[in-house]
């Protein structure tokens, strides 16, 4: 059975490794022979594979990337981004930054984005041409993720190793905010121009639900010319789906190859760790004989612990004074501080209690069906609570909308739980703080 099960997986091999390169997207499509090039570990598909993984991950990532940067650019670009998604083989990120060797551990790394990232159905679904204006819509519950799959529990720790500057780490946290301020003054510049677009289409759109134009068919109607490139657009992505699906039904036959890829690797691995045994012996050996006058040391080092425990014996005396010494006077400030703390812990308990109030509001509401994906943006000026509705793209007849008030409602009671949420983690950390802090001698410690 199994002779006759090797030449039928052979001949829908090259299928499959088409389907899938087909499946990708135009600009970052690979030949299937890069693929049968990097199983027998060819340094000609080495800088093929680096790009195809740069322009991948560059997508998924949603940054922009272009033919001309620099190779080592992209290979540390690569690198990174495999270790931000939990990628753990050491091979890889030993590669040289030229490109020019390691194409089958490439394959490798490849095949795993393949695979723990769903890599097909989020470039599908980042590349989905759209002609509507849609927006991101989620009351689901909170353990419910996207799905995108990133674990850090198994990255491995490259590049951190030394301290990093606390200065920095504030930098950071500075240049962050501001890029967050930047990006919400852009979308509500965004939200303005999409209202006036709909208003003023309103009533003009063949569909009665949605009743006006789209940014895409508003461009369309300014400029018909421009209709030949979005159905060039729309036949490649016709494409891309048929492609896809052939893939999905010849899938089972391309991790069968991987599995004599990997077989490959382990037999090649086999062969070095007995070389490297042997190396190991030698150094062994060296090492031994290098260390016998080490033994002439041992009594200067024993003399030398003895008078450092009579010096710490010292400074902890003198450290448990000066720490007597301190907690009175701390005692003393506590006792002047503790009218005037009395009206800011009073705002804490209200602004507390509110919080509270909001999230037992949002866990005593009725159950109401969850909605979670892209949805459609749909202008209603018929009514007066709010203008401005959406409803699922995928519908032809009139289906259940959600309103923007009720979205923001939603959000604004699940902001309030994880705000409690946070405030409540915030304080184990302080008193865990406090608790260390007690078993360190001459230490203070300020909770922030």
């Amino acid at each position: 059975m199994r002779r006759q099960r090797e030449p039928q997986r052979g001949r829908a091999l090259p299928g499959a490794v088409g389907a899938l390169c087909r499946a990708l997207p135009p600009r970052a499509r690979p030949s299937p022979d890069t693929l049968r090039r990097a199983k027998f570990d060819r340094p000609q598909a080495s800088l093929d594979f680096w790009r195809l993984l740069y322009a991948l991950l560059k997508q998924i990532h949603g940054g922009k990337w272009a033919e001309s940067d620099a190779i080592d650019n992209q290979i540390r670009f690569v690198k990174s981004a495999l270790w931000y998604h939990g990628y753990g083989r050491l091979e890889l990120y030993q590669l040289s930054s030229d490109g020019s060797a390691g194409s089958r551990e490439l394959l490798l790394a490849f095949s795993w984005v393949l695979h723990r990232l769903d890599l097909l159905e989020q470039l599908l679904a980042r590349n989905r041409v759209k002609t509507g204006d849609e927006a991101s819509v989620c009351t689901c519950e909170d353990d419910q993720r996207s799905s995108q799959k990133c674990t850090t529990e198994t990255a491995p720790e490259y590049g951190l190793g030394g301290r990093v500057d606390v200065r920095y780490l504030q930098w950071l946290n500075g240049r962050l905010r501001f890029q967050w301020w930047n990006l919400h003054a852009q979308h509500q510049e965004q939200c303005s121009l999409l209202h006036k677009i709909h208003s003023s289409t309103s009533g003009s759109h063949m569909d009665q639900i949605l009743g006006h134009f789209s940014v895409t068919e508003t461009d369309l109607v300014r400029h018909p010319e421009n209709y030949k490139q979005l159905l060039q657009i729309l036949e490649s992505e016709t494409r891309q789906l048929e492609a896809f699906l052939e893939w999905k039904q010849l899938e089972p036959v391309y991790w069968q190859w991987m599995e004599t890829v990997l077989d490959n690797v382990a037999e090649e691995g086999a062969v070095c760790e007995s070389q490297d045994t042997h190396v190991a012996k030698i150094r062994l050996r060296k090492v031994t004989s290098r260390c016998l006058w080490a033994d002439s040391l041992t009594g200067q080092i024993n003399r030398l612990s003895r008078d450092l425990r009579a010096l710490c014996d010292q400074l902890h005396k003198l450290v448990t004074h000066q720490k007597a010494v301190w907690f009175e006077k701390v005692k003393t400030r506590e006792e002047e501080l503790q009218k005037e703390e009395f009206s800011a812990t009073a705002r804490k308990m209200q602004e507390s209690v509110e919080l509270k109030l909001l999230d037992f509001t949002y866990l005593c509401a009725p159950q109401k069906t969850k909605k979670h994906g892209l949805c459609r943006l749909v202008f209603r000026s018929k009514r007066p609570a709010s203008k401005m509705g959406v409803s699922e793209s995928v519908a032809k007849e009139a289906v259940p909308a959600v309103t923007a008030t009720e979205v923001i409602r939603e959000l604004q009671m699940k902001e309030a739980s994880l705000e409690r949420e946070l405030k409540q983690l915030q304080e184990e950390c302080r008193q865990r703080l406090d608790e260390i802090a007690e078993g360190l001698d001459g230490v203070i410690c300020i909770s922030p």
